[in-house]
């Protein structure tokens, strides 16, 4: 299973990085087909599809005055809720993954562009692993500490960061509206395309 699972990631990758080659095109400019078959997992990566074409919308073409925009002294700004859904996608992409999320390690800090492509590949690992799964329950969230370790059913990453992650794609988008640069009205989040 293992085997498999890393043969997904390095498939994904190579899609990201011809996508890149190809006029830097990001994963979920527009949402993959659509599954033939209803499975846990084929429905479960649609959900990722879907929140990984708005994220991609809701961050494409921001700009700095975007990024550091925020309504008042007590929210975040665009880039600090863009930092969360990061953080966000690296627990879901763990899940998928089989893998702790270990807050004894520090993460690198990225730019924005570095941040926003590492969370669209993220989303579209997860997606692609959890595609083939018939079965979700042996993709747990495990997060270890040195308190020790807890772990969560897949039911949890649902409800938890997939959803989060959603929330804050809106408050991106209200966000970016607010500083002046609307979201892509072209972009169809009924049909995952866009529109000509």
């Amino acid at each position: 299973m293992k085997i498999h699972i890393l043969a997904i990631v390095l498939l994904t990758l190579m899609k990201v990085n011809a996508q890149d080659e190809n006029m830097e095109k990001l994963p979920y400019y527009e949402i993959p087909e659509a599954s033939e078959n209803y499975t846990a997992g084929t429905v479960a990566a649609r959900m990722i599809d879907g929140l990984g074409f708005r994220y991609y919308w809701a961050t494409e073409g921001l700009r700095p005055e975007d990024l550091t925009f925020k309504p008042n002294e007590d929210a975040r700004t665009t880039s600090e809720t863009i930092a969360h859904v990061f953080g966000l996608s690296r627990v879901i992409v763990n899940a998928a993954l089989k893998q702790p999320n270990d807050r004894s390690i520090d993460q690198p800090e990225l730019d924005y562009e570095s941040m926003r492509k590492q969370t669209l590949i993220n989303f579209r690992t997860a997606a692609d692993i959890l595609r083939l799964a018939e079965d979700l329950s042996d993709f747990n969230i495990v997060f270890k500490s040195e308190k020790g370790i807890r772990e969560f059913p897949f039911w949890n990453t649902i409800n938890g960061p997939i959803e989060d992650a959603v929330w804050h794609c809106g408050q991106v988008v209200l966000l970016r509206r607010s500083s002046g640069n609307p979201f892509n009205s072209k972009a169809s989040l009924f049909s995952g395309k866009i529109r000509e």
